[in-house]
């Protein structure tokens, strides 16, 4: 069949199955297309069932308006299977169906743009990420050995930060609660009075030049956030601190090379690459897999994200965690630090250490 012929007949007679067929052709795995196609085929069922959207609501994807699938959303968030960070995956998903059918000629308008500025994905729960278990991730926790990198791995799934943020931190960015001979900790005002804790700026910007040194990474957050060092996390700080070589950099990064780059601060890419050799051994990475299905350093965030807004019910402190809010939000938690943050945080943290 000719590219036209497919074209016209794959958009006319299953606009769905054409998408998925492309969605093939850019490389996506099956185990993707399978989760679009769920939602999708569930969309064009809606559509075409009497009375299920709103009067005059049309019958197929092409011609649905943004009320019908104002009207899809509505039925998914009464369906009580489904979380409502999953049903604004869902929505992401159709979303993504119309703006690419939009781009490529083939519908006219894309009716899922409008619905979309009425919903809040900026906690990524997609439910074709990998799911790990807090078991599972304490065995892998448990197989990483050297200090340094479980130092990296700990610290990402226990505070939920960035890569860029970790890579950005330094020893005035950490207090403790214990004697440590050789190392001048701390030295933030933000962190006085709040022993066991990490500072994560919101300043430092690539190629910009940031407590004497000039940064390869940029940090993302909304506004500077104290995040609690629970026991665990101030064991595995502990543990390489006491190997960690003398820093190249006035700025007395917190992570630094222990083989190549001996002593300067650890970059993105390293530290995707220490994430990436772990989870390669663990069978939770593959060459050409998504970006879904490969854990990484961002995989880090989502754990932390996912377990903890579980375990606490509260999305605020997370959020505050992640360094995702800002303004009175982000003050009412600065000013009910100790009660609120680190009390919540300490009382409902999974433990990674066996």
């Amino acid at each position: 069949m000719s590219a036209a012929a497919r074209d016209d007949a794959g958009v006319e007679d299953d606009p769905v199955g054409y998408f998925l067929e492309d969605m093939e052709l850019h490389g996506k795995s099956e185990r993707t297309r399978a989760e679009y196609g769920r939602v999708l085929r569930r969309f064009e069922t809606f559509l075409a069932t009497a009375g299920s959207g709103p009067a005059g609501g049309a019958s197929d994807p092409a011609d649905a308006s943004h009320r019908d699938c104002m009207a899809f959303v509505h039925d998914l968030r009464r369906d009580p299977d489904l979380a409502d960070s999953t049903t604004a995956t869902y929505a992401a998903y159709l979303h993504r169906f119309y703006a690419y059918m939009t781009q490529v000629g083939a519908f006219e308008a894309n009716p899922m743009a409008l619905v979309m500025e009425e919903l809040d994905e900026r906690i990524d729960t997609d439910p074709t990420r990998r799911e790990i278990s807090v078991p599972r991730m304490r065995e892998f926790v448990g197989g990483v050995s050297h200090p340094l990198e479980r130092a990296l791995v700990v610290t990402l799934l226990k505070t939920g930060m960035r890569v860029g943020e970790l890579c950005n931190l330094d020893l005035r960015d950490l207090t403790l609660d214990r004697e440590l001979p050789g190392y001048a900790l701390g030295g933030r005002a933000q962190l006085d009075g709040r022993p066991d804790s990490l500072y994560v700026a919101s300043d430092p910007s690539v190629g910009e030049r940031y407590n004497g040194e000039e940064r390869t990474a940029s940090n993302k957050r909304k506004r500077g956030t104290v995040v609690p060092v629970d026991d665990e996390l101030a064991e595995t700080l502990v543990r390489w601190l006491s190997i960690r070589p003398d820093a190249a950099s006035p700025a007395e990064p917190l992570f630094v090379g222990t083989g190549s780059g001996w002593g300067e601060r650890l970059t993105p890419e390293q530290v995707a690459r220490v994430v990436r050799d772990h989870a390669s051994d663990a069978g939770w990475y593959e060459a050409g897999a998504g970006a879904t299905e490969n854990v990484t350093p961002h995989y880090f965030r989502h754990f932390f994200t996912t377990h903890l807004r579980d375990r606490t019910g509260d999305r605020g402190v997370v959020k505050y965690l992640r360094g995702d809010v800002a303004g009175d939000i982000i003050d009412t938690y600065t000013h009910n630090w100790g009660d609120n943050v680190r009390e919540t945080y300490e009382r409902h943290v999974y433990s990674l250490l066996e």
